[in-house]
């Protein structure tokens, strides 16, 4: 899904003290540091994109990395077809074709994570896209290997979840719409991550949101742990069962009008917890996706928090995941008791929490697998024996 590093909603601060202690929904008490433990964060830079005339040496067309022993998987490399798109004369014309080359997975990717690719706005968007400036991109790829970075992350992710299911990392530039991403096409596993994002620079120009490079296997860790639990053989998850059900397709909007809240929470959670095995040694809040300031009040409203969805766990609906799981909700549907407006994507930290138990006690490769009642089963009987 998309994870941005969105700006701080001021909300509405508590007139009293926030308890330090909360009780989970899955039966655990945790006791919260106070959030300025956290160290000193310097926020992204917010560098101009340099204007001026560019060509890109396309990254090698690799061949498809294959990965041993079975079940297969492919490093599928977009970047030279949509750099050679850049480099027609017709780029609209030519970005259509690109689409059309690779329909499966990028009517997928556009169903899920922008607009319809048939409908009104489709062209509007692919125009934006080719008049946008790409320096900043072609800068980041003659500095950085991309097709490493997400081999080895790739590697890690089979090592860590003992992959029984195929799996495709993709390399692609998006329209401006997500950074990364999970999907599911006739049955397979895909995780992708949108390079025009991870330049170090925010460009308006492509809606670029300025993510350092170094990050990219953090979130290949995070798409690849939602791909196992909907494809693997050996998951209980009621997602692998809705995408079996949707003929081996997954779709963010069905899913979340379908699957009950809590096994949206604890998808989440598993796939951040995944993202800080993979790649460690990041600040915590990037993680989430959260700015510092915010993850902090996430952090003190903590408790608020999950009063709040404790009620709607087992109910399920798109609001809800709208609610608790993605960007750009107003104030007034996040607001709870009247007066706090909790922080966009606050469940992804309730959600890490909620999976801490299971993690220490079974492994990440079992927890990924485990349906949502297993997981709460062992958050409930670990704060029992507390």
């Amino acid at each position: 899904m998309y994870y941005g590093v969105p700006s701080v909603s001021p909300g509405a601060h508590a007139a009293r003290p926030l308890p330090t202690a909360v009780l989970y929904p899955s039966g655990g008490t945790a006791i919260l540091p106070p959030p300025s433990a956290d160290p000193s964060f310097l926020p992204r830079r917010q560098r101009a994109v340099a204007r001026v005339p560019y060509r890109f040496a396309a990254p090698a067309a690799a061949p498809a990395s294959r990965c041993s022993p079975a079940p297969d998987c492919m490093l599928i490399n977009l970047l030279p077809d949509f750099l050679a798109v850049l480099e027609s004369a017709d780029r609209v014309g030519a970005y259509h074709r690109y689409v059309e080359q690779h329909r499966s997975l990028l009517h997928a990717y556009w169903n899920n994570y922008v607009v319809e690719p048939d409908g009104a706005n489709y062209d509007d968007v692919v125009r934006a896209t080719m008049q946008a400036d790409y320096g900043d991109l072609a800068a980041m790829l003659a500095r950085i290997d991309v097709v490493t970075l997400a081999h080895a992350a790739e590697l890690r992710c089979r090592e860590l979840l003992a992959a029984d299911a195929s799996v495709d990392v993709v390399l692609m530039v998006g329209v401006g719409a997500a950074n990364a991403g999970e999907l599911v096409v006739d049955g397979r596993g895909i995780a992708f991550v949108c390079l025009e994002h991870f330049t170090g620079v925010a460009n308006p120009t492509t809606q670029g949101l300025g993510l350092e490079p170094e990050l990219i296997p953090l979130w290949l860790g995070h798409e690849i742990a939602h791909a196992v639990r909907y494809t693997s053989p050996a998951s209980r998850s009621e997602m692998r069962t809705l995408v079996a059900e949707a003929g081996g397709y997954y779709s963010y909007w069905e899913t979340a009008r379908r699957a009950p809240l809590r096994e949206l929470l604890v998808n989440e959670g598993l796939a951040v917890q995944v993202s800080q095995a993979v790649s460690p040694g990041h600040a915590t809040w990037e993680y989430f996706g959260y700015a510092r300031r915010q993850f902090a009040r996430v952090r003190e409203l903590e408790p608020l928090i999950v009063r709040a969805l404790g009620e709607d766990l087992d109910r399920s609906g798109l609001g809800l995941r709208l609610k608790y799981l993605s960007d750009g909700m107003s104030d007034e549907a996040r607001t709870v008791d009247g007066r706090y407006v909790l922080p966009e994507r606050s469940g992804y930290y309730v959600g890490a929490r909620m999976v801490e138990a299971a993690i220490a006690q079974r492994g990440l490769a079992w927890a990924v697998r485990a349906s949502a009642a297993e997981l709460s089963e062992i958050g409930r009987a670990d704060a029992a024996s507390a």
